[in-house]
């Protein structure tokens, strides 16, 4: 948790402090196997140095960014889940609860398809 201790702590407000702070210590507990690190200002996990799940922060929401081609096989369920959603990433407002299953989804995702991937990024086509 200590490399995302920065960027929690310049939230303002800390009941959204501690909803991301709860969500980073749910992932780094389910997912062992995830390296939390600070790349860009943003805070986000690999897996075997590459990219699984990064994060940002805004005054009404905080958005998960898991690659375009993860989040396009969730889409739906995004939308159902009531998030906003561009090509590359979805945004929780920060009164909504978040959706671990989808979250974890994504993850177990990406950590699948990327087992063996040797880049940090996906090829974009």
């Amino acid at each position: 948790m200590s490399e995302f201790n920065l960027f929690i702590n310049d939230i303002e407000n800390e009941a959204h402090r501690e909803k991301l702070r709860h969500l980073f210590e749910w992932i780094e507990t389910q997912y062992s196997d995830l390296t939390p690190v600070v790349k860009w200002n943003q805070p986000m996990y690999t897996y075997n140095e590459t990219f699984i799940i990064a994060f940002s922060k805004a005054k009404q929401h905080f958005s998960i960014m898991p690659e375009a081609a993860c989040l396009k096989q969730f889409k739906q369920r995004v939308t159902n889940a009531g998030y906003t959603q561009t090509e590359n990433l979805f945004r929780i407002k920060w009164n909504h609860e978040i959706d671990y299953d989808l979250i974890g989804d994504m993850i177990k995702l990406n950590m699948e398809e990327k087992k063996d991937y040797t880049k940090f990024w996906r090829d974009h086509k």
